[in-house]
Protein backbone atom coordinates (compact mmCIF):
# COMPACT_ATOMS: atom_id res chain seq x y z
CA UNK A 1 0.00 0.00 0.00
CA UNK A 2 1.58 3.37 -0.74
CA UNK A 3 -0.90 5.59 0.38
CA UNK A 4 -0.13 7.14 3.71
CA UNK A 5 -2.65 7.73 6.34
CA UNK A 6 -1.68 11.02 7.34
CA UNK A 7 -2.12 13.81 5.89
CA UNK A 8 -4.52 13.52 3.41
CA UNK A 9 -3.38 11.67 0.15
CA UNK A 10 -6.06 12.72 -2.47
CA UNK A 11 -5.91 10.04 -5.25
CA UNK A 12 -4.21 12.05 -8.19
CA UNK A 13 -6.79 12.83 -11.15
CA UNK A 14 -9.39 13.01 -8.29
CA UNK A 15 -11.15 16.50 -8.34
CA UNK A 16 -11.78 18.01 -4.96
CA UNK A 17 -15.22 19.84 -3.95
CA UNK A 18 -14.68 23.30 -3.74
CA UNK A 19 -14.84 24.42 0.00
CA UNK A 20 -18.00 26.89 -0.43
CA UNK A 21 -19.82 23.52 -2.43
CA UNK A 22 -19.61 21.45 0.84
CA UNK A 23 -22.88 20.81 2.68
CA UNK A 24 -23.92 19.33 6.08
CA UNK A 25 -24.35 15.83 5.55
CA UNK A 26 -28.04 13.63 6.29
CA UNK A 27 -26.17 10.83 8.22
CA UNK A 28 -26.24 10.66 12.21
CA UNK A 29 -23.12 8.76 12.66
CA UNK A 30 -20.44 9.03 15.25
CA UNK A 31 -16.67 9.40 13.59
CA UNK A 32 -15.44 6.20 15.26
CA UNK A 33 -18.38 4.06 14.10
CA UNK A 34 -17.75 5.43 10.17
CA UNK A 35 -14.18 4.69 10.79
CA UNK A 36 -15.09 1.25 11.73
CA UNK A 37 -17.79 0.74 9.17
CA UNK A 38 -15.11 1.51 6.40
CA UNK A 39 -13.16 -1.37 7.88
CA UNK A 40 -15.97 -3.70 8.17
CA UNK A 41 -17.08 -3.09 4.22
CA UNK A 42 -13.86 -3.63 2.69
CA UNK A 43 -13.16 -6.80 5.20
CA UNK A 44 -16.42 -8.27 3.81
CA UNK A 45 -15.79 -7.07 -0.03
CA UNK A 46 -12.00 -8.37 -0.03
CA UNK A 47 -12.43 -11.15 2.53
CA UNK A 48 -9.67 -9.84 4.15
CA UNK A 49 -9.04 -10.12 8.34
CA UNK A 50 -5.82 -8.96 9.43
CA UNK A 51 -6.31 -6.64 11.94
CA UNK A 52 -3.70 -4.47 12.61
CA UNK A 53 -2.51 -5.03 9.10
CA UNK A 54 -1.83 -2.31 6.55
CA UNK A 55 -4.65 -3.73 4.19
CA UNK A 56 -6.72 -0.46 4.23
CA UNK A 57 -5.46 2.99 4.59
CA UNK A 58 -8.31 5.47 5.38
CA UNK A 59 -5.95 8.61 4.75
CA UNK A 60 -6.82 12.09 6.48
CA UNK A 61 -5.95 14.94 7.93
CA UNK A 62 -6.90 14.07 11.77
CA UNK A 63 -3.87 12.15 13.85
CA UNK A 64 -4.05 8.51 14.12
CA UNK A 65 -4.41 5.79 16.73
CA UNK A 66 -2.10 3.27 17.33
CA UNK A 67 -3.81 0.87 14.73
CA UNK A 68 -2.91 3.04 12.10
CA UNK A 69 -6.75 3.98 11.49
CA UNK A 70 -7.71 8.14 12.43
CA UNK A 71 -8.29 8.58 15.76
CA UNK A 72 -11.33 10.11 17.12
CA UNK A 73 -12.24 12.91 19.27
CA UNK A 74 -10.34 15.37 17.02
CA UNK A 75 -11.28 18.42 15.98
CA UNK A 76 -12.57 18.82 12.59
CA UNK A 77 -9.77 19.68 10.19
CA UNK A 78 -9.90 22.79 7.99
CA UNK A 79 -9.76 20.40 4.82
CA UNK A 80 -12.59 17.34 5.23
CA UNK A 81 -11.73 14.72 2.50
CA UNK A 82 -11.46 11.39 3.05
CA UNK A 83 -9.33 8.81 0.51
CA UNK A 84 -9.49 5.20 1.37
CA UNK A 85 -6.93 2.43 0.15
CA UNK A 86 -7.11 -0.91 -0.37
CA UNK A 87 -6.59 -3.83 -2.66
CA UNK A 88 -9.31 -6.04 -4.36
CA UNK A 89 -8.48 -9.03 -6.81
CA UNK A 90 -4.91 -7.74 -6.53
CA UNK A 91 -5.59 -4.31 -7.81
CA UNK A 92 -4.97 -0.90 -5.53
CA UNK A 93 -8.43 0.53 -5.57
CA UNK A 94 -9.09 4.16 -4.04
CA UNK A 95 -12.50 5.90 -3.08
CA UNK A 96 -12.76 9.20 -1.86
CA UNK A 97 -14.99 11.88 -0.71
CA UNK A 98 -14.62 15.55 0.60
CA UNK A 99 -18.51 16.24 -0.19
CA UNK A 100 -19.72 16.77 3.10
CA UNK A 101 -18.51 19.42 5.82
CA UNK A 102 -17.56 16.56 8.35
CA UNK A 103 -14.81 13.49 7.91
CA UNK A 104 -17.53 10.94 9.56
CA UNK A 105 -19.88 11.88 7.12
CA UNK A 106 -17.38 11.54 3.97
CA UNK A 107 -16.59 8.35 5.69
CA UNK A 108 -20.06 7.32 5.69
CA UNK A 109 -20.36 8.18 2.63
CA UNK A 110 -17.47 6.04 1.16
CA UNK A 111 -18.98 3.18 3.34
CA UNK A 112 -22.27 3.02 1.66
CA UNK A 113 -20.60 3.22 -1.52
CA UNK A 114 -18.93 -0.20 -1.09
CA UNK A 115 -22.04 -1.07 0.59
CA UNK A 116 -24.10 -0.84 -2.33
CA UNK A 117 -20.93 -2.27 -4.74
CA UNK A 118 -20.63 -5.49 -2.48
CA UNK A 119 -24.60 -5.53 -3.65
CA UNK A 120 -23.68 -5.69 -7.15
CA UNK A 121 -21.91 -9.01 -6.47
CA UNK A 122 -24.73 -10.15 -4.18
CA UNK A 123 -27.39 -10.08 -7.06
CA UNK A 124 -25.27 -12.53 -9.07
CA UNK A 125 -23.87 -9.26 -11.61
CA UNK A 126 -20.53 -9.22 -10.71
CA UNK A 127 -19.48 -8.62 -14.37
CA UNK A 128 -21.24 -4.68 -13.29
CA UNK A 129 -19.18 -5.05 -10.29
CA UNK A 130 -15.76 -5.61 -12.27
CA UNK A 131 -17.10 -2.77 -14.48
CA UNK A 132 -18.01 -0.57 -11.74
CA UNK A 133 -14.70 -1.36 -10.36
CA UNK A 134 -12.39 0.03 -12.90
CA UNK A 135 -13.23 3.94 -12.09
CA UNK A 136 -11.74 3.27 -8.51
CA UNK A 137 -8.61 1.80 -9.48
CA UNK A 138 -6.25 3.80 -7.44
CA UNK A 139 -3.98 6.11 -9.40
CA UNK A 140 -0.09 6.34 -7.99
CA UNK A 141 0.06 8.22 -4.77
CA UNK A 142 1.16 11.89 -5.14
CA UNK A 143 4.37 12.13 -5.76
CA UNK A 144 4.67 8.64 -6.88
CA UNK A 145 6.86 8.33 -10.18
CA UNK A 146 5.85 6.27 -13.21
CA UNK A 147 8.68 3.90 -14.48
CA UNK A 148 9.81 5.73 -17.71
CA UNK A 149 8.23 2.79 -20.00
CA UNK A 150 4.94 3.36 -18.74
CA UNK A 151 5.28 7.48 -19.05
CA UNK A 152 6.43 6.59 -22.78
CA UNK A 153 3.71 3.78 -23.74
CA UNK A 154 6.32 1.20 -24.69
CA UNK A 155 7.73 -1.92 -23.69
CA UNK A 156 10.58 -2.11 -20.99
CA UNK A 157 12.97 -3.40 -23.17
CA UNK A 158 12.44 -0.83 -25.98
CA UNK A 159 15.13 0.05 -28.27
CA UNK A 160 16.84 3.24 -28.29
CA UNK A 161 15.16 4.15 -31.49
CA UNK A 162 11.82 3.20 -29.95
CA UNK A 163 12.01 5.46 -26.92
CA UNK A 164 13.24 8.46 -29.01
CA UNK A 165 10.28 8.01 -31.53
CA UNK A 166 8.01 7.73 -28.77
CA UNK A 167 9.19 10.37 -26.87
CA UNK A 168 9.14 12.82 -30.04
CA UNK A 169 5.50 12.03 -31.05
CA UNK A 170 4.39 12.40 -26.83
CA UNK A 171 5.82 15.87 -27.09
CA UNK A 172 4.57 16.86 -29.57
CA UNK A 173 1.26 17.35 -27.88
CA UNK A 174 2.93 17.87 -24.53
CA UNK A 175 5.08 20.50 -24.72
CA UNK A 176 3.19 23.67 -23.56
CA UNK A 177 3.56 26.00 -27.09
CA UNK A 178 0.80 23.19 -28.18
CA UNK A 179 -1.27 23.58 -25.15
CA UNK A 180 0.13 21.11 -22.86
CA UNK A 181 2.13 21.27 -19.36
CA UNK A 182 5.22 21.77 -18.64
CA UNK A 183 4.98 18.88 -15.58
CA UNK A 184 4.02 16.63 -18.48
CA UNK A 185 6.80 18.10 -19.99
CA UNK A 186 9.38 17.42 -17.56
CA UNK A 187 7.76 13.74 -16.54
CA UNK A 188 8.68 12.63 -20.21
CA UNK A 189 11.82 14.37 -20.77
CA UNK A 190 12.54 12.38 -17.57
CA UNK A 191 11.61 9.09 -18.75
CA UNK A 192 13.80 9.51 -22.08
CA UNK A 193 16.32 10.50 -20.19
CA UNK A 194 15.88 6.83 -18.10
CA UNK A 195 14.95 4.92 -20.61
CA UNK A 196 18.23 6.14 -22.53
CA UNK A 197 20.55 5.62 -19.29
CA UNK A 198 18.89 1.71 -19.14
CA UNK A 199 19.99 0.78 -22.46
Amino acid sequence: MTAEAYPLQWPTGRARTERWRREPAPFDVTFARARDDIVREVELLTGTRHYGDAYVVISTNTALARDGLPLAGQRQPDDPGVAVYFTYKKRQMSFACDRWTKIEDNMRAISKTIEALRSIARWGTGDMLEAAFTGFEALPAPGAVRAWWEVLGVARHATKDEITQAYRRAAMDAHPDRGGSHDRMAELTRARDEGMRDK
